[in-house]
């Protein structure tokens, strides 16, 4: 009995330290979207780079936990970036990078401050120099569970509103399309979308933008 119960407390104690053997204090939901498409062929990845790809918005909604000792668990936060280069290719450096913080209005200072440095720490050197923090009501709904879902929306005020939906077949252009892109944050599950909605309305970057109809999200979840 002792020995049963011994390996059923070492379970719980794997399950919470997860893959990377650390303790995971924070987790939720995670959606991205960015101005070239991230599941696509490489005739038409090719044909954007350095025509589009370095705008991008990503927005965390905080399920349950912590940063630094401060309880987050119910509020989200958004990060919009202007690069200087495509996003993700390899040939070109995107930084120095621009980021707009927006974090949630239903946070205290102590937490606002919290999330803007935990999406510093999960998107790294992207948003590493804000230039803008903006507070706003965040309003972040999915479909599905675990990562798998099938639609989602974000809407943060009146600044930046992403929706998506599941690709599908008619998605399709060339016939050889992949994840062409990885997350620009760290991620525990992902999976490409469409973004049928892709908008910012706001200051500090010196640019505003909305995209409808582009293979160009991710969706999933996060967990530190």
């Amino acid at each position: 009995m002792r020995k049963f119960m011994f390996f059923a407390a070492l379970g719980l104690v794997l399950t919470a330290l997860g893959s990377t053997g650390k303790a995971q204090t924070i987790s939720g939901d995670y959606i991205e979207t960015r101005s070239a498409d991230v599941w696509t062929g490489p005739c038409v990845a090719n044909g954007e780079v350095n025509l589009t790809g370095d705008q991008a918005i990503l927005a965390w909604r905080i399920n349950k936990g912590e940063w630094k000792g401060v309880p987050l668990a119910g509020l989200s936060v958004v990060a919009v970036v202007k690069a200087s280069a495509t996003l993700g290719d390899e040939f070109n450096n995107p930084y120095p990078a621009k980021a707009v913080m927006i974090v949630d209005e239903k946070a205290c200072d102590e937490q606002q401050k919290a999330l803007v440095e935990f999406a510093q720490s999960m998107a790294g050197e992207l948003v590493k120099n804000v230039v803008r923090v903006e507070v706003a009501p965040i309003k972040v709904e999915v479909s599905g569970h675990d990562g798998h879902y099938g639609n989602t929306a974000v809407r943060a005020g009146k600044l930046a509103g992403i929706q998506t939906r599941s690709i599908s077949g008619k998605d399709h252009l060339c016939g050889n399309e992949e994840v062409y892109y990885q997350p620009l944050a760290e991620m525990t599950h992902s999976m490409p979308a469409v973004a049928e909605l892709d908008q910012f309305d706001g200051a500090g970057l010196g640019v505003s933008w909305t995209v409808h109809g582009k293979r160009s999200a991710f969706v999933g979840t996060f967990a530190r």
